[in-house]
């Protein structure tokens, strides 16, 4: 009877527990960190080894870009599961931006652990796909002398395109661009929105299967398609090529407002660089006054923002 005593009294206590965590949750997914934070400690102190709790609290350090903080909460995750490609991922990228953080010679000793929790990750996952973004920017990025290999950048790449066509154009494209091969860059660009299409896209393709009796393989079809774009980074990812290389200027727009519209710091382009290349699409179509809006819009949040003030001025000059 005591004990079922002690349990009924304790009821209260541990509900309330419950709920606040789950205010923890919902403030984080709010971005609301600096009131999620508080509460996921709380937690942590109540339950320390906690998986979940620690990678809300190195996510969190990482959004405030504390990234001593975060390398200490992850590398913890992975010492306690060495089978979770989420965690090696999020090690490697906490200490990817560390080593961006600090000065180059300092940083060349982060490389190697850098490479081997990406590499890690994209073993134990064959369809991370922002792992595999990680390890084409890596090695891309990466000077051949301590590492870096356009070779490595294109396996990743075309890896990337196993898992989805559109994503491994825009890598192939990322990889030519950075290279300086302006003419590969426009045609693997060209073969993303190709691939990715347009809302005109699926209606042709639910079209074609409804005239020939297949309805079922038109919705398949279509659903497909759009689950493409699910990630939302790749709506600004199509949004930038259609601005700079003045591709289907309709589809950029979409997707660039379909990214402001569900944007969250995770995608890690802000805003305002959206709206940058919103005012770029209606530049290349002549449209002064929009162009000007969504300029005058990004400079509004950033007013330090030397790409859109040069911009500007050549909306300005239409």
């Amino acid at each position: 009877m005591k004990r079922f005593l002690f349990l009924f009294l304790c009821l209260p206590s541990l509900i309330g527990a419950q709920n606040s965590y789950e205010q923890a949750r919902l403030y984080f997914q709010q971005e609301a960190f600096q009131k999620a934070k508080p509460i996921f400690e709380a937690a942590l102190r109540q339950d320390p080894a906690n998986q979940k709790t620690r990678e809300y609290l190195g996510d969190i350090a990482s959004y405030r870009k504390d990234w001593d903080s975060a390398i200490e909460f992850y590398e913890g995750l992975v010492e306690d599961d060495d089978t979770s490609a989420n965690y090696h991922f999020k090690y490697g990228g906490a200490l990817g931006m560390k080593a961006l953080s600090i000065n180059r010679l300092r940083a060349v000793s982060y490389i190697g652990e850098i490479k081997e929790h990406f590499e890690k990750a994209a073993m134990l996952d064959p369809e991370h796909i922002d792992v595999r973004w990680a390890l084409v920017e890596f090695y891309i990025q990466l000077p051949g002398i301590i590492g870096g290999s356009e070779r490595k950048a294109i396996k990743f790449a075309n890896e990337l395109g196993e898992i989805s066509q559109v994503d491994g154009h825009l890598a192939n494209g990322y990889i030519a661009e950075y290279s300086d091969r302006e003419n590969d860059a426009e045609m693997f660009y060209k073969r993303a929105i190709a691939v990715g299409g347009s809302p005109h896209t699926y209606t042709k393709l639910a079209n074609h299967y409804e005239k020939i009796n297949k309805p079922k393989e038109a919705i398949e079809t279509a659903s497909k398609s759009l689950q493409i774009h699910k990630r939302n980074q790749l709506n600004y990812h199509i949004g930038k090529i259609a601005a700079e290389y003045n591709l289907d200027a309709e589809w950029g727009i979409n997707c660039l407002q379909a990214y402001i519209k569900n944007h969250t710091v995770k995608d890690g382009v802000p805003k305002d660089w959206a709206y940058f290349r919103l005012a770029q699409i209606y530049k290349n179509l002549g449209e002064k006054e929009p162009a000007l809006t969504w300029i005058n819009k990004a400079l509004t949040q950033r007013p330090d923002f030397e790409e859109a003030q040069k911009e500007r001025k050549l909306i300005e000059s239409l």
